[in-house]
């Protein structure tokens, strides 16, 4: 392209300036761009169209069903090969001899014999089998002609027409011909549509074994997510460790490995399957590769458990199915079942589920508790689901002081002896004088059991949660004597202690709930006097040592390997008051959650129980209810109830006739019976002592009135 040069020139202003030039370059505007020939735009179009991710999501859709048809067709046929010929017990016997089990080589010897010789046997049965079927035929044929004939006899003589000898015999011919009709209508349809159903079975079979390659399979397929635990997975995933005496060991290995594992057995939502390590190889080193053993296994750190059973050399993996543990169990029996009651001594406290998804429960007969873990996992809700159990037995007292004071335990006010709610040190002192009082209690019942050693008390727990703010509580007392911390000298700290020597002979029991365990919020030997141990989600590992102590911890429990917040819930426990697998220290169980709501209905439930209450009685279908006397029930033996528990009662005796009531529904029916309520406490009560009067008088005036 050239450019236009212009030379402009100025003339002097002065006699002594000179004339300048000045020059401009023009340059033009640069030519239009060529278009795009027809085949390059249309080629770009077709290679956007082809690479899209739809296109190729589409075309590996097409080909992997296409290929689930044609090798579900295969699998079919080598199964029906299968079937039909000695071809599994050969295929069998060859890789007993490869293995050099000779034994089972022998078995599946005998076992292709026996098939050989019965297949022998049914094949000389068909060359006799056209004579006896044609002879079968004939007879039958035979026989259904002289019944039908003997019918029409009797037709004929029955209404005096000869002509009715062959009617049976005309309509079964007529029937037939119906039979062919209809077969030759259904014919062409059916064969259209057989075809179609055996491809839609071969692609069922072809679907169920994923019978395509693995670049045509979905994309969590592509990434093994999810993908079935195998021996040679799991063997796989071993060698793959890091470990260079268990990588060595694999490969000289003549089995590649395969004697190594036990049978992989389902164990609820996953498989389990027992590894002995070989020679060299400690059960610490496969422990401490948890997350790369899990990620070999393609799955999550979290869907992975290492335990070590009794077997020498042996650890034992738990393997989740994917995804599995991320899915919510069912509520708890308590809220389902309304009719639960509880039985401290014999009894178990539904709990949750084991990983298995087997129902975990647990024994609290004559146990001290201790429940850790971070704040926000559970924890409070893990323990009230304990009491709550343990409530609906009416021998169980309870002294609970709750330190956080949220309200996650008000709903135990009237089942509480004492009831404490609130995070100051008022409150870590009233909390502290009833840990004292449980001591005195205990002392108590130590005097009266040396006196009389067959004399049984009934269970008394002393439950704190969130017990660090008593821990770390800075009050004293007038004597200068501290409320917190783990000296000798410490109030609270005491008070525990003794409960926990000797409490558990005479019934008095401690269950704490703490968070974020360490030596100054939760003293050592405070943790170790606890029979049950658990603890949810943790930061470290030397807090999963103070929370369930060394030997779970050893032996593989590993609470600082939950997730927090997306196990909440979870516990790891260590205690003999569950069934734990045997060779374990420790099982990892997912608690029910029961809400407010739900927790309110079963402490109304208990309630009622210990006033002598029981929402059994029946009304026939029609009949009026007498509202004076279910009042009386629903008081129970209680002397003074309070009115809105009695509402609450009267709708557990019928829902439809009390459902709606209000306490001026309940006001009107006592006043027309010349009952009154009265407040006690700031609260409207009923005298248990009016209500009978009340009944006892309508009955006396009933029976003047009938007489």
């Amino acid at each position: 392209m050239s450019e236009n040069v212009v030379s402009l020139r100025k003339s002097p202003e002065t006699p002594d300036e000179s004339a300048s030039v000045t020059t401009l370059t023009v340059v033009p505007d640069p030519a239009p761009a060529k278009p795009v020939p027809l085949w390059v735009r249309s080629g770009r179009a077709v290679r956007t169209v082809v690479t899209h991710e739809t296109t190729r999501t589409s075309a590996r859709a097409v080909v992997r069903h296409g290929l689930y048809t044609v090798n579900g067709g295969r699998i079919v046929v080598r199964r029906t090969w299968d079937g039909k010929t000695g071809a599994r017990y050969e295929r069998m016997l060859r890789a007993a001899e490869a293995a050099g089990n000779y034994e089972v080589a022998e078995e599946w010897e005998e076992r292709l014999q026996r098939f050989r010789e019965a297949r022998h046997r049914r094949r000389m049965d068909l060359l006799h089998s056209p004579l006896e079927a044609a002879k079968g035929v004939g007879v039958g044929v035979g026989m259904s002609i002289g019944v039908l004939v003997a019918l029409g006899v009797v037709m004929a003589i029955n209404n005096h027409d000869i002509t009715d000898v062959i009617t049976p015999l005309t309509a079964t011919i007529e029937f037939i011909g119906l039979l062919i009709q209809i077969v030759q209508v259904v014919w062409p349809y059916a064969m259209i549509l057989g075809p179609l159903f055996a491809l839609l079975g071969m692609w069922a079979v072809g679907s169920k074994q994923q019978a395509a390659p693995a670049w045509v399979m979905p994309a969590n397929v592509r990434n093994s997510e999810g993908e079935p635990i195998t021996p040679s997975i799991v063997v796989k995933a071993l060698r793959d460790l890091g470990i260079p005496a268990m990588r060595t060991a694999i490969k000289e290995m003549g089995d590649a490995g395969a004697s190594m594992l036990g049978p992989i057995r389902i164990a609820g939502c996953g498989v389990e399957v027992d590894v002995t390590l070989p020679s060299g190889v400690a059960t610490n080193e496969v422990q401490s590769k948890r997350r790369k053993l899990a990620e070999n296994l393609t799955r999550h750190e979290h869907e992975v458990f290492i335990t070590i059973p009794q077997a020498a050399r042996t650890v034992r993996l738990w393997v989740a199915d994917s995804g599995a543990l991320d899915e919510p169990i069912g509520p708890s029996p308590l809220v389902t079942d309304e009719t639960m009651t509880a039985d401290y001594a014999k009894g178990k406290a539904p709990w949750g589920q084991d990983l298995r998804g087997d129902a975990a429960a647990l024994s609290l007969y004559q146990r001290h508790l201790l429940i850790t873990g971070l704040s926000n996992q559970g924890k409070t809700a893990a323990l009230r689901a304990l009491a709550l159990w343990a409530v609906l037995d009416k021998t169980v007292e309870f002294r609970i002081a709750d330190l956080k004071g949220a309200g996650d335990w008000a709903m135990f006010e009237g089942l509480a002896t004492v009831l404490i709610q609130g995070p100051t040190d008022e409150h870590v002192i009233e909390a502290t004088e009833m840990i004292e009082g449980l001591v005195t209690e205990m002392e108590r019942r130590m005097e009266q059991r040396r006196l009389d050693p067959s004399v049984v008390f009934p269970p008394l727990i002393g439950l704190v949660d969130e017990a660090q703010v008593a821990f770390m509580c800075p009050a004293v007392d007038d004597d200068k004597k501290p409320y917190g911390g783990s000296k000798a000298t410490s109030r609270y700290f005491m008070a525990v202690r003794k409960v926990h020597n000797q409490g558990r002979v005479v019934n008095v029991l401690m269950w704490e709930g703490t968070q974020d365990p360490t030596d100054q919020n939760l003293p050592k030997l405070v943790r170790e006097g606890a029979h049950t141990r658990a603890s949810l989600a943790l930061g470290t590992e030397s807090q999963a040592r103070m929370a369930l102590g060394d030997k779970a911890v050893d032996g593989g429990a590993a609470p600082n390997l939950l997730r927090p917040g997306l196990d909440k819930g979870t516990l790891v426990v260590a205690s003999d008051g569950i069934a734990i697998p045997a060779g374990q220290a420790s099982i990892t169980v997912r608690t029910h959650f029961i809400d407010d709501e739900g927790a309110t209905a079963i402490t109304d439930r208990a309630k009622a129980m210990r006033d002598g209450f029981t929402p059994l009685t029946l009304v026939a279908q029609g009949e009026e209810r007498d509202a004076l006397d279910d009042i009386a029930t629903a008081v129970g033996e209680s002397p003074r109830p309070l009115t809105t528990d009695v509402i609450k009662r009267l709708a557990m005796l019928d829902e439809d006739a009390y459902g709606g009531w209000t306490n001026g529904d309940l006001k009107r029916v006592l006043e027309a019976a010349g009952v009154e309520s009265y407040k006690s406490h700031g609260r409207m009560v009923i005298r248990r002592e009016d209500v009978l009067t009340a009944l006892a008088n309508r009955d006396d005036e009933d029976s003047a009135s009938a007489s």
